[in-house]
């Protein structure tokens, strides 16, 4: 099968699933997704120091799952989802191919379902000896 549609460059590509391959990154995307926060209120929930969570956020962010916005004094990041469609985007093909493979498949099952609906003939009678034993 043919890859269809938009297809994001394979390094950006690269870089997306690396970022999401973590999983105090996807947690940190989570919390994102319901509203921008600062890096002390990302690295409330997490047994690591602000330091820490500051590598995974520049991960995110060279991956361009979020970015740094200015508020005052305040530097809040903020979820992204370009890159989150574009990997969408990639997966759909895929899911297009299972589906296919699906579908072939439960038409070979409908079909056997038709043939197994005809009468069966009956069992081949037992011979003599058979009864003897």
């Amino acid at each position: 099968m043919k890859p269809t549609g938009y297809q994001p460059a394979p390094d950006r590509l690269d870089a997306t699933f690396a970022a999401l391959a973590d999983p105090t990154r996807r947690a940190i995307l989570a919390r994102l997704a319901q509203g921008e926060a600062s890096v002390a209120e990302l690295a409330e929930p997490f047994a690591m120091t602000q330091p820490a969570v500051s590598k995974h956020l520049k991960v995110l962010e060279r991956a361009g799952l979020i970015s740094r916005g200015r508020d005052a004094q305040r530097r809040p990041r903020r979820l992204e989802a370009r890159p989150l469609a574009e990997v969408n985007a990639w997966l759909e093909h895929y899911r297009q191919f299972w589906e296919a493979n699906y579908d072939r498949l439960d038409s070979l099952l409908a079909e056997m379902k038709r043939v197994s609906g005809e009468p069966r003939r009956p069992p081949p009678k037992r011979k003599a000896a058979d009864d003897q034993k």
